[in-house]
């Protein structure tokens, strides 16, 4: 059966990707205004509209060339030009090492989507590598850069949003967009039958999070994602020492992980040196008696070992 697409259909991916930057920018136009709860809504609502144009894209057959340059470009603005706009806006007075930071993150991010766009042209890699990607991506970076901002308006002023700790912060961020630390991709999860209810009560339960305490749920958001930097090192590691467990879906790669561990094999940890040595001479030396029995001097027969042989005192 052949699909067919109507040109209003196509349209709609890229329309979404429009709405992206336009909420991105909008961003700027709230930190001018010294309004930085609707800047970060804003930055917020393009990450949620940028994870959906590509999937609605795929679901109705309407990937494009241009629609896939044009997303390029909306995240370079919403996520890499607008937030370092609103940190230096919100950092009044900056001097010059404020602007140079926002330089910083805003060149970094184009450079992180730069080398995205060529990755995806790349038949070299292996099959686990869709599973990741290669640093933080754009819309977690954006985020990301706007924590001591969040936490500013959650808590007030405080060591976090002095000056010198959030440009710090910021070329910190901009280090990870352009690094090779691998972090997991949610385009590859699929949740199972079983986890649909249990997942449908968590979603519940974080909208309910972010309507009550918005600041404290996407705080707690980065936390989580940073934390989960280590796992994602983990386990790009092990995929990649273990070629077998590459065409393997994710959700069989624990009884590979469990059929590897030494426990699951049956065998045990060497006992140390010195137990080891003795346990070995006190098992050698029932068997050298036993094959070679000694002969006396005399040719007589065994000879008996004396005391001092055998490690006794006279009384």
């Amino acid at each position: 059966m052949v699909r067919v697409t109507t040109p209003g259909v196509r349209l709609l991916p890229n329309a979404i990707t429009v709405l992206a930057l336009c909420a991105g920018l909008s961003a700027v136009q709230f930190a001018l205004t010294k309004n930085y709860a609707m800047a970060i809504a804003s930055i917020g609502i393009a990450a949620v509209l940028d994870s959906l144009d590509g999937r609605i894209a795929r679901l109705l057959d309407a990937t494009s060339k241009m629609g896939a340059e044009l997303d390029s470009l909306s995240d370079g603005i919403s996520f890499g030009v607008a937030p370092a706009l609103v940190i230096y806006v919100w950092q009044t007075g900056a001097d010059r090492i404020g602007w140079v930071a926002s330089l910083i993150f805003a060149v970094c991010m184009i450079l992180r989507l730069a080398r995205f766009n060529t990755l995806l042209d790349d038949t070299e890699q292996p099959p686990y590598a869709s599973e990741f990607f290669v640093g933080v991506p754009a819309p977690a970076g954006g985020l990301l850069a706007m924590l001591p901002l969040v936490a500013y308006l959650q808590w007030g002023s405080g060591w976090w949003s002095s000056q010198y700790v959030v440009w710090a912060w910021t070329v910190a961020i901009a280090a990870l967009l352009i690094s090779r630390i691998p972090t997991l991709s949610l385009k590859t999860v699929k949740a199972p039958a079983k986890a649909i209810a249990p997942l449908l009560l968590g979603v519940a339960l974080l909208a309910a999070a972010i309507i009550q305490f918005p600041l404290v749920a996407l705080i707690a958001a980065m936390i989580l994602y940073l934390a989960h930097i280590p796992y994602s090192i983990h386990r790009h590691r092990w995929l990649a020492a273990h070629p077998e467990a590459w065409t393997v879906p994710p959700r069989e790669r624990r009884a590979i992980r469990r059929a590897r561990s030494p426990r699951r094999l049956g065998l045990r940890p060497p006992l140390r040196r010195r137990v080891a040595g003795a346990a070995m001479r006190a098992v050698r030396l029932p068997r050298e008696t036993a094959r070679t029995p000694r002969v006396s001097e005399n040719g007589q027969g065994p000879r008996r070992r004396s005391w001092r042989q055998i490690g006794l005192r006279r009384k």
